[in-house]
């Protein structure tokens, strides 16, 4: 028996939550730089955990993050953030 599939003559069923998936080709969120904390890419560097951007993507930094535009989303959600970040002024690109 299914899982996904009620038993019959029962009108219930157990779902599963499908687990996510993990994208390792060449997306869009691949084709951009991304905001992220200055000291997650420190540590990313130093351990190799995952870290997030403020998009949401999560991924181990390997790449050169000025040969790339930056990402409009994570771009957005850092300009409506205002003058708070890490009080530099930088850009914010990692």
């Amino acid at each position: 028996m299914s899982t996904l599939e009620p038993e019959r003559g029962t009108g219930t069923g157990t779902l599963v939550e499908p687990t996510p998936q993990v994208s390792h080709g060449d997306g869009d969120h691949e084709r951009f730089a991304h905001y992220v904390q200055k000291d997650k890419i420190m540590a990313s560097a130093l351990d190799g955990t995952p870290v997030v951007a403020l998009c949401g993507k999560v991924w181990v930094p390997g790449r050169d993050p000025k040969k790339y535009p930056v990402c409009p989303m994570c771009k957005e959600i850092y300009d409506s953030m205002g003058a708070g970040g890490d009080g530099k002024g930088g850009d914010g690109k990692k």
